[in-house]
């Protein structure tokens, strides 16, 4: 069954592979998109409360974490994946869209996280 969502967004990813060493998620989706996604900037975008507030501009910046890996990728469904970071993080569903979204915008999400660590005068460095 071919999913029509805008951009792949809501497919399921083909594949999902976690490289421990590198750190990175990739995946690929059913429209050709192939993406490699740092286990920091997952962690430190996810799509928790604890981090994403319960509402518009009560996200937290979270700092710190230029070295957390992925220790477990649980399924939720057929929708979403649960993420276990090695600090112990494990809320937030990544629904297929979120990663597909967080995918094709990882420039984007880094350059915005990067302009925020150092306007708050923190750092990725734990």
């Amino acid at each position: 069954m071919t999913n029509t969502a805008p951009d792949g967004q809501g497919m399921p990813p083909l594949s999902i592979d976690y490289n421990r060493k590198t750190k990175e998620l990739s995946l690929s989706f059913e429209d050709g998109q192939s993406f490699s996604i740092a286990a920091e900037l997952l962690r430190v975008e996810s799509p928790s409360a604890e981090v994403q507030g319960h509402g518009p501009g009560q996200k937290t910046l979270v700092a710190g974490r230029r070295h957390v890996g992925i220790i477990d990728i649980e399924p939720v469904g057929s929708y979403a994946v649960r993420l276990v970071f090695d600090d112990l993080h494990d809320t937030g569903l990544y629904t297929w869209a979120t990663l597909y979204r967080m995918g094709r915008d990882q420039k984007q999400l880094w350059a915005d996280y990067l302009a925020a660590l150092d306007k708050a005068g923190l750092s990725r460095e734990p």
